[in-house]
């Protein structure tokens, strides 16, 4: 799933593709992913992506910045495959370890996620918070949901974030 709108393309999960792989809709090439360690790509395209996120009822939600929301906050997250679905923080700095390694730093909450929601945004409020990168359970029985701060990808390719 996409993530965040930024300058050039936009940002997904490492796990997702490998530096120089291909996106369909939109159509954009992996300029560099990170995973695992991180999990965190930017995709270079020259598609028009604006600053918000999907809310899957025929709408979008106005993303304003990246400040991190404290644990306990709402969040909501954005996907391909289950569409928008919420929780709570409850942690920051969690190691998740997958089958390929671990993966440290992550956002760990309530919200529900299914393959193929990987690399969709996760936000709190107006305020982007991060991609998503894996977890337990489903959105039948609930479970839950790491995430991959969106400023730590912002810093590590010297993105800007697009808002709106």
């Amino acid at each position: 799933s996409i993530g965040f709108a930024v300058t050039g393309g936009f940002v997904s999960a490492g796990h997702c593709g490998t530096t120089g792989s291909t996106t369909s809709s939109p159509s954009g090439t992996f300029a560099g992913s990170s995973f695992p360690g991180n999990d965190y790509a930017f995709i270079r395209s020259s598609a028009s992506i604006t600053g918000t996120v999907n809310n899957y009822s025929g709408g979008s939600v106005a993303v304003r910045g990246s400040s991190d929301a404290a644990i306990g906050s709402s969040i909501c997250r954005s996907g391909s495959t289950t569409g928008w679905r919420c929780g709570t923080i409850q942690a920051r700095n969690s190691t998740v370890n997958y089958a390929e390694g671990s993966v440290t730093g992550l956002i760990r909450t309530t919200a529900c996620a299914e393959p193929g929601d990987s690399g969709g945004s996760a936000i709190s409020g107006n305020q982007a918070q991060g991609v998503t990168s894996g977890g337990s359970g489903n959105c039948s029985v609930g479970g839950t949901t790491y995430f991959q701060p969106v400023n730590e990808i912002l810093n590590a390719y010297g993105l800007t974030l697009k808002t709106s």
